[in-house]
């Protein structure tokens, strides 16, 4: 592990033992692996071999929390085809900047700062900082092939889109995941795994797994599971604003990750997410 990568780990090891709002497994929430997802290119390519949801239950008291309320608000403000352009009403920019405002005090995203200030990657004033966090994760701009803005950081990660109304594309969180899939409208088929990666562990936080939402497959996604919105918040900004060559490897806790981490225009996050490599041997 290069010296970069070792200094981040320890950074992100500090998020973690600090995301005091994190669910515990098989307590807070149960989630139901079942099958391995099959190959799939459609929705008409169909292998789905699970019965049952991915979650099984969700203790949904941690969702008066603060920075749970404000993040589930944002959920609901987006356009998910991609070349759909997007309007942020006023309503939603004050949602936006609520959500801003309830993350930059928790612990997690104090730690963050931080770093960032003594890195001179961030500015100290907490104003300046959440306009540059406004610009990294909510400022819109057009994906590929479409002429207007149609997307942002923040609605590719945490809610995820659709292209073509075929393909889901983003969609890397898991309150999202349970909310839709409470709804009806995930379906779940499985987790994901190769000859490299491990098996997915149902009292473990991170997974690979497969799934369809609104008339688009997602072949094979990657997420964090029962962890804060702050935390991914924290994690993933750091990466973006840390690590130019946007793939960077942490260790923490039980986790060896790589996080994916693409930048848009050196500007804004394009996507964003955990690739689990091993888990670590205490």
């Amino acid at each position: 592990m290069i010296e970069s990568d070792r200094e981040l780990s320890a950074m992100v090891q500090e998020l973690w033992d600090n995301d005091v709002n994190r669910l515990k497994p098989g307590t807070d929430y149960r989630i139901s692996l079942q099958g391995k997802a099959g190959y799939v290119r459609s929705m008409n390519d169909d292998q789905d071999g699970i019965g049952f949801p991915l979650f099984s239950f969700v203790d949904e008291n941690i969702f008066k929390k603060e920075t749970f309320m404000a993040f589930i608000s944002l959920l609901d403000n987006y356009e998910s085809d991609t070349g759909e352009p997007e309007i942020v009403t006023p309503e939603e920019e004050v949602e936006n900047h609520k959500f801003l405002d309830s993350i930059i005090k928790t612990p997690t995203m104090k730690i963050a700062h931080k770093y960032l200030v003594e890195k001179n990657l961030s500015p100290s004033d907490l104003t300046a900082f959440k306009q540059q966090l406004y610009r990294i994760w909510f400022e819109l701009y057009a994906r590929r092939g479409s002429s207007r803005p149609d997307s942002s950081g923040f609605e590719h990660v945490f809610v995820g889109e659709t292209r073509g109304g075929r393909t889901v594309i983003g969609f890397h969180n898991w309150i999202q995941l349970y909310l839709q899939e409470k709804l009806g409208h995930i379906d779940y088929k499985g987790y994901s795994v190769n000859a490299h990666s491990p098996q997915p562990d149902e009292n473990k936080h991170i997974m690979a797994l497969q799934f369809s939402w609104k008339n688009g497959i997602k072949p094979k996604g990657s997420i964090f599971i029962g962890v804060s919105p702050e935390f991914e918040f924290a994690l993933y900004t750091l990466c973006f604003l840390t690590s130019p060559n946007e793939r960077v490897k942490v260790s923490f806790s039980l986790y060896e990750v790589e996080i994916v981490c693409h930048h848009y225009n050196q500007k804004h996050i394009g996507t964003t997410f955990p690739i689990l490599l091993k888990y670590q041997t205490v």
